[in-house]
């Protein structure tokens, strides 16, 4: 059965997963560094990845447990990339998503923004999370669910 996997800490759309999940009836995996309040629902589950000092815990127990069509949702490109190579999904809060012919110009540019902020290049960061990046969001994690679902 498919199932999104949310990587939690400060992910701005777990109502939006929640809604899609409920219209869907998926199941839904939050992870955590900790403990926070999550719907009462029997196909919610909160897994909070005690910390080990290993600043990849959370990412390391999603990889572990996905499936291949899971859905994953994370900011973290490196995450979505372990995640493709299990043919599973990835796109990030802002409706990004992330497949297999576009994962490698992702990680580029992120390693070229990290090496121009190490540099002092670039001392900003992304714009405000806004309306349009939840819908657009919410739109593009109905696609994906609705792919799978027909085996795309």
């Amino acid at each position: 059965m498919l199932h999104i996997f949310v990587d939690a800490d400060a992910c701005p759309v777990k109502d939006e997963v929640y809604k899609v999940a409920k219209r869907y009836g998926l199941s839904v995996t939050l992870v955590a560094d900790s403990w926070f309040r999550v719907p009462n629902e029997p196909w919610v589950r909160l897994e909070v990845v005690k910390e080990t000092g290993d600043l990849d815990a959370a990412d390391d127990w999603i990889v572990e447990e996905i499936g291949k069509g899971d859905i994953v949702v994370s900011e973290d490109i490196i995450l979505a990339s372990r995640c493709l190579e299990k043919e599973a999904r990835a796109l990030n809060p802002r409706g990004r998503v992330f497949t297999p012919e576009s994962i490698g110009e992702a990680l580029a540019t992120r390693e070229l923004m990290a090496d121009l902020r190490e540099a002092g290049t670039i001392t900003g960061g992304p714009s405000p999370f806004d309306k349009t990046d939840r819908s657009r969001f919410l739109q593009r994690l109905d696609e994906i669910v609705n792919a799978v679902k027909r085996g795309g």
